[in-house]
Order: C-alpha cells, then structure tokens, then sequence
C-alpha cells in the first residue's frame, strides 16, 4: 500500500485524464511508477558497468563464435 499527496495541479491533471480515458488515477499512477522504475533500473545498471566494467567482447568476436563471420 502506498499514500502520496500530489499538487492540486497534478491531481487536476490526473483526473482529467482518467475521465477522459475512462481508466482509473490508479492505472496511471502504477503505469507512471513502472516506467520511472524501469528507466531508474536501466540508469544504475548502466552507471554500475561504467564503475566497475567487465571484459568487452568486439562484434567480429561475437560473430566468428556464432559462426556469422561469412
């Protein structure tokens, strides 16, 4: 369970939108923190690799392994 409190504009904004979409402020707010996740998830994965980087494998590796190197 989760409690927030938006901005009267925000709020505004988001009931607007579920009435128009005929959705629930509930689908957008899960949608809204899906997305943010995801993006946030990507962000700190990608900042991790830079920290800390692994060994890089070139693509004409990668394909003489797959056996693509026609």
């Amino acid at each position: 369970m989760l409690s927030l409190r938006l901005s009267n504009d925000i709020e505004s904004r988001l009931n607007q939108l579920a009435e128009t979409t005929g959705r629930t402020k509930t689908f957008y707010a899960k949608e809204a923190i899906l997305k943010y996740l995801d993006d946030m998830e990507d962000t700190y994965i990608a900042i991790n690799r830079l920290e800390t980087p692994s060994k890089r494998i070139s693509l004409e590796d990668v394909e003489n392994e797959l056996g693509l190197d026609d």
